[in-house]
């Protein structure tokens, strides 16, 4: 097996290759279903996310101004999160496939978010911009530094769907017991 930066380049060959004949198969539906807690003196919503390897319970507990008790992270945080996680891994995943041997990869995720428009108090935007900043360790090149961060930031799934509009189908299903 070849690790690279802690990612299997062997196994990610195989599954190239396996797509490339196959391309249907490289499709694969998430799902995340969860339950908003209605009982006082506990998180307010709470998902046990299943995934290859097992299954782990997130929790969240909006901020104190969003209503909750702020001992969870809040919704963005997983955003950001999911965002900070799925870039970096697919930075680190490229800089494998480039060869290129990181020594040491973080990233901060920021972003100025605006509340107001959940009040119904303003219709300005949410976020104008998320900052992804990678702070890269190695001793490769600069330039193929650079082709990895190009890559990443292509094939990343999290910033594909930041940087493009996705169809959202909301359904409501109600009940009155």
């Amino acid at each position: 097996m070849t690790k690279i930066n802690n990612v299997d380049v062997d196994n990610l060959q195989s599954f190239e290759a396996l797509w490339r004949k196959d391309p249907s198969a490289s499709r694969k539906t998430q799902v995340i279903e969860g339950e908003w807690i209605v009982e006082e003196g506990n998180v307010q919503f709470q998902s046990t996310v299943r995934f290859e390897g097992g299954e782990t319970v997130l929790r969240v507990d909006n901020p104190t101004f969003m209503g909750g008790g702020g001992h969870q992270p809040g919704p963005m945080h997983y955003c950001f999160f999911g965002l900070a996680s799925c870039y970096t891994g697919t930075f680190a995943t490229m800089a494998a496939m480039l060869g290129i041997e990181l020594k040491k990869l973080t990233v901060r995720v920021e972003a100025a978010v605006n509340f107001l428009k959940v009040f119904g108090l303003s219709d300005d935007p949410t976020m104008e911009e998320v900052r992804v900043k990678l702070h890269v360790v190695s001793d490769a090149p600069q330039d193929q530094i650079k082709q990895a961060e190009e890559l990443a930031l292509q094939r990343c799934p999290v910033v594909y769907t930041l940087r493009n509009p996705v169809r959202l189908v909301p359904e409501i299903t109600i009940s009155h017991s």
